[in-house]
């Protein structure tokens, strides 16, 4: 199984633990509630769809007739609904509860944060704190490489290193607040916040917990 794949294969089963969805519906969360899955078509889910049903981790129900009265078109078929068996469920659990390198890389963290309301509190530390060790690493050798190369560089691609370790400082500003917050065992759990990458709102609030990286300065 893909990295990719994997990764929707996760969501479809967190989505379906909340209620039963037919395909359409669960399409419409995937690109929506989690927006890093809108390059996913139905070319990708239906067959995630069908190889968790032949795994046994979902059932296919029929849903309820349409009504005749308000379809115009006759013979129209049932929408099939799938629903998370006993097995999915545990199946899960048991994605829930991975807190490896995996879950730390780009699309798969996105993904294992919109499920940490589902998540015990230890691996919720356990994938944060691990996804700051990551991003930390990125950015020494961000600073690294542009150390090196900036007097080769246009202004314009000087910018755009600029602006990637700019994103960077900011999402570990961020881990560091939802660290903090875990740590001291706040009621709610983590207080909204944009996902990472998010605007530059955050750049003047205030870091909670941990130093950040050098500020990055524009040469004006």
């Amino acid at each position: 199984m893909s990295k990719r794949s994997g990764i929707l294969e996760f969501a479809v089963l967190g989505l379906l633990r909340e209620s039963p969805m037919h395909g359409y519906e669960l399409r419409k969360r995937l690109n929506t509630s989690l927006g890093i899955f809108r390059a996913f078509s139905y070319g990708s889910l239906y067959p995630c769809l069908k190889t968790l049903v032949v795994q046994g981790y979902l059932v296919e129900e029929t849903g309820p007739e349409p009504d005749p009265l308000t379809v115009p078109l006759a013979g129209r078929r049932a929408k099939i609904v799938y629903r998370l068996t006993a097995a999915g469920k545990e199946h899960f659990e048991e994605l829930l509860a991975h807190s490896g390198p995996d879950a730390w890389e780009d699309e798969h963290f996105a993904a294992r944060f919109a499920f940490f309301g589902q998540t015990s509190r230890d691996v919720r530390m356990r994938v944060l704190e691990g996804r700051r060790s990551r991003l930390e690493e990125r950015l020494e050798r961000m600073r690294a490489s542009l150390a090196r190369t900036r007097e080769r560089l246009d202004d314009y691609t000087l910018e755009l290193q600029r602006h990637g370790m700019e994103s960077v400082e900011r999402e570990v500003r961020w881990l560091n607040e939802l660290i903090e917050t875990e740590r001291a065992g706040r009621p709610g759990g983590t207080k909204p916040q944009p996902a990472p990458g998010g605007s530059d709102e955050r750049d003047n609030q205030q870091q909670s917990g941990g130093e950040p990286g050098p500020r990055v300065t524009r040469d004006d």
